[in-house]
């Protein structure tokens, strides 16, 4: 069968731009011993992506050019060579950027759906992006009932979780956000008190507005201004949780850091980078945790789709517009 695939054709300078990529076509076979054949359903755009379309040394080794990129996918067997995966059993991979693929059947990680839930959730907030907000806000924020925790980038897949379960956890919660329908969706969903960071003037005075008794648990997956105003607010000993910056991501120097990095001293902050890989092993947990708050009605998601591999490139662009509210996913 053909299969059309994205390619990344040169390294994006700045902002990524559609000529960057490519579309091509390639023949699959059949699977042979230990292979699956996979039609994937949906795939997964992620800001994380972008810092590997450079060309350097990271945690997670660049995309090589003139090869289809790789991400989160789901997807259905179409045909097996594993007796572990059989044709229509849905599966999770690193496989996307393709509209199917033949893999070893080790790189597959087969699907136990609940009743009522969508198979793209796992690529959303049953998946890594969900992983990543559990795990980063629980093991490094360890937010306690009646703290105060602020989150930027609050209406996307990971700050959404982020927030939600800081209520569920007790706490006063303020998110920012880059519309006024985003921070709607967020009040919505519980949240204490939604800023759009675009129209609110000054982002200091607003935040400061919305949790007086200052900050406890700061979630960054924005930096820039929104880190300077998380420190400034931050009471001592807060702990701030580095997830992403993604106010740099496309930066073409390095932009400066916080004018009152200082404030760490005195406050006694503690402030932590990480990758959700880390906390891999604790994802029987995560899931527990995850399954029972939707059961419960504890937890709300938002999904913007866009449909066709050919449109993969514009709504990865577009998470750097603020184009999505919750995951951003393609539909193939």
């Amino acid at each position: 069968m053909d299969a059309r695939e994205i390619r990344l054709k040169s390294r994006p300078v700045g902002l990524p731009q559609a000529a960057d990529f490519e579309v091509a076509t390639v023949t699959l076979g059949a699977p042979g011993p230990g292979d699956v054949l996979v039609r994937n359903r949906f795939m997964s755009v992620d800001p994380y992506m972008r810092g590997r379309m450079v060309d350097r040394k990271s945690y997670v080794p660049p995309f090589a050019l003139g090869k289809a990129l790789e991400g989160g996918a789901v997807g259905q067997v179409v045909e097996s060579g594993d007796p572990g995966f059989a044709p229509g059993d849905w599966v999770l991979s690193m496989w996307g950027w393709r509209e199917a693929f033949v893999m070893p059947a080790a790189t597959l990680t087969r699907l136990a759906i609940p009743e009522g839930t969508p198979p793209q959730a796992f690529l959303g907030v049953l998946g890594m992006p969900g992983l990543t907000a559990w795990s980063g806000l629980l093991e490094i924020g360890q937010p306690k009932a009646g703290e105060t925790l602020f989150v930027s980038g609050g209406a996307g897949a990971v700050g959404s979780v982020v927030a939600q379960i800081g209520k569920i956890r007790g706490c006063h919660v303020v998110a920012t956000a880059g519309s006024d329908a985003k921070c709607q969706w967020l009040r919505d969903a519980g949240i204490d008190a939604a800023i759009n960071y675009r129209t609110c003037g000054n982002l200091l005075d607003a935040v400061r507005a919305a949790a007086p008794r200052g900050i406890d648990i700061y979630f960054d997956n924005v930096g820039g201004e929104h880190l300077e105003v998380a420190i400034e607010l931050a009471n001592p000993f807060a702990r701030l949780v580095e997830c992403g910056m993604i106010a740099s991501y496309n930066a073409t120097d390095l932009p400066p850091g916080p004018r009152n990095i200082i404030m760490v001293i005195g406050k006694s902050l503690r402030m932590q980078g990480f990758i959700v890989t880390q906390f891999q092993h604790l994802e029987p947990r995560f899931r527990a945790d995850m399954h029972g708050w939707i059961a419960e009605g504890r937890m709300r998601w938002e999904e913007t789709v866009v449909d066709g591999i050919e449109a993969a490139p514009s709504a990865f662009i577009g998470l750097f517009t603020g184009a999505n509210t919750g995951k951003m996913l393609v539909r193939l």
